[in-house]
């Protein structure tokens, strides 16, 4: 394979989620999401932005896939917002929230367009948090439930199902900092949150082998980043190991080695009363997957700060470029993850799900959308990427975050992730550059200057 090339077959595609894109909040029986209730509280989002329009894609939809089929992406990474197909989150089906899927499956299949569908990117159903939330274990079967039936229903026509996206965002940022919807700051519900998300993921995963002989593989997606000391002292050195096992052994152990790591039990025992994980618990999280989603942005460099009550440490800023996030442009840790992954918990195919830049994005007068930057980030990592694959790791394809610009959580508008500029009052959709470039990687299946 020639430097910067991909292998026969490698599967290009970018990814969006439900309640960053869709809008339509309150049309077609759809229940609120806990991403509704914290958005429309004071002070929870920037300048007060919410996903009630978003970017009009429940509408938009077809407009969407014909782009999607212009940029020539063999894939289309999407998640469902639960609350359409359960307004309350068990029970009787929405039949207008699975016809929306349906129709967005008949669009893509006509586009000839793989759909990649992810079941939970966190927007539980307003009424589970009011029952308990993912603190509460009973929720961690309602998920299993609603997962079940969308096998059942949509499981001849979906080639790839992830169960998760990031539990590490939902359980820490979500409940512990608060940062994110339901916003709680409780560090002990949020490591049960981390527990039952784990077990639902297991108890999907059960169902889908149960379900009988289908078609179609079944992972997760974690965020994972390389943890780097600040120094070579024994105190920094220690503070990035415990860094590197909430953000990633915490939850890739238990996947792939069938229990959460022994020193950060022992670290996180002393503050807080930790969940049970029973036998049959971890049985359930660590069966088989059939590939593992990897979402890689950036890295971490941390120093030891006895003053810090959780892990004793601060992040500390690495030295080079820096995207709009704050985030550091760091591609060589795309394949330090990769090769981690496959040297020391799994043999399973990868794909990375997300991968992708914020960048302060205008039109230009000449009516373009000019991004260089983002180009730049995207093609380093592209490279690496590459290197990787020709090293040998079990990478098969490759999702860009985002297709569109769209409702960035609690930053709200404010930040552009998007190879399609969407100019927000008018839901017009402007090809980047970085978007011409992306279309001209997927047609040479290589990287292009």
């Amino acid at each position: 394979m020639a430097e910067g090339g991909f292998p026969p077959g490698f599967l290009w595609g970018a990814a969006t989620a439900a309640y960053q894109i869709e809008g339509a909040v309150d049309e077609g029986g759809r229940g609120e999401s806990i991403w509704d209730r914290f958005s429309h509280t004071p002070g929870k989002t920037r300048d007060g932005d919410t996903g009630d329009v978003a970017c009009d894609h429940y509408h938009r939809y077809r407009d969407d896939v014909r782009i999607m089929r212009e940029l020539g992406l063999a894939a289309y990474r999407f998640s469902v917002a639960w609350p359409r197909i359960f307004p309350e989150g068990r029970g009787r089906p929405n039949p207008d929230g699975v016809a929306f899927y349906e129709r967005l499956l008949d669009e893509l299949e006509k586009a000839g367009i793989q759909p990649v569908v992810t079941l939970y990117h966190w927007d539980l159903p307003q009424a589970l948090q009011d029952r308990g939330g993912w603190p509460h274990r009973d929720t961690a079967y309602r998920f299993a439930d609603y997962a079940a039936w969308m096998f059942e229903r949509l499981g001849d026509r979906v080639p790839y199902w992830i169960t998760h996206n990031e539990p590490f965002v939902v359980s820490i940022l979500g409940h512990v900092t608060g940062e994110h919807a339901p916003g709680l700051n409780d560090p002990a519900a949020g490591f049960r949150t981390a527990h039952h998300l784990l077990l639902s993921h297991g108890l999907a995963v059960q169902a889908f082998r149960e379900g009988g002989r289908r078609k179609g593989r079944i992972g997760i997606t974690l965020n994972l980043s390389p943890v780097h000391p600040a120094s070579g002292s024994p105190e920094d050195e220690a503070a990035a190991r415990r860094v590197d096992g909430l953000i990633n052994r915490w939850f890739l152990d238990p996947l792939f080695r069938g229990a959460y790591p022994e020193d950060m039990v022992e670290h996180f025992g002393r503050l807080i009363p930790l969940p049970e994980a029973s036998e049959d618990d971890m049985r359930l999280i660590s069966q088989d997957v059939d590939f593992l989603g990897v979402n890689y942005y950036s890295r971490q460099v941390v120093r030891h700060d006895p003053g810090e009550l959780f892990l004793q440490m601060r992040q500390i800023d690495g030295p080079g470029p820096k995207t709009e996030m704050g985030w550091e442009v760091y591609p060589a840790g795309l394949g330090e993850i990769l090769r981690r992954l496959h040297e020391a918990y799994t043999k399973a195919p990868l794909f990375v799900t997300e991968n992708g830049a914020a960048y302060p994005d205008t039109v230009s007068p000449d009516g373009a959308v000019h991004d260089p930057d983002r180009i730049a980030y995207l093609r380093d990592h592209l490279l690496e990427l590459s290197r990787v694959i020709a090293g040998g790791v079990p990478v098969q394809g490759y999702f860009l975050w985002s297709l569109m610009d769209n409702f960035e959580w609690a930053h709200g508008y404010s930040k552009r992730f998007g190879i399609l500029y969407v100019d927000y009052p008018t839901q017009r959709r402007i090809w980047k550059d970085s978007a011409y470039w992306y279309r001209r990687v997927i047609e040479a299946n290589a990287v292009v200057e």
